[in-house]
């Protein structure tokens, strides 16, 4: 019977510690229409992005008043699923609301 001791696999080299880094964040933006109710967008912003009606109220009106606003900050694939929900709302209720993303 070999050596464990002496045998090649018991001399590997590990790391006793490994570095683990955080995934990029990504932030999801809602931008300014025309014809998208500003009750609309407090719905997603609470139904979606989970805001509290105040937060969400600051939010649509920041999105009303400088064209664009942030909804939520998030890794990527987080935020492509909630453009993609508030793009499917959107649709349903026929108004025109975009998000796009952009790095935090």
């Amino acid at each position: 019977m070999a050596d464990k001791k002496n045998s090649p696999q018991g001399s590997v080299a590990t790391k006793d510690w490994v570095e683990t880094m955080e995934p990029p964040m990504f932030k999801v933006l809602l931008h300014n229409d025309d014809y998208t109710s500003m009750e609309f967008v407090i719905v997603i912003l609470v139904g979606v992005f989970h805001k509290t009606a105040p937060e969400a109220t600051r939010i649509m009106l920041n999105v009303h008043e400088q064209g664009i606003g942030i909804a939520g900050i998030y890794t990527r694939e987080i935020c492509e699923t909630k453009i993609e929900q508030v793009h499917s709302l959107a649709r349903q209720k026929e108004f025109p609301l975009r998000c796009s993303m952009e790095k935090a």
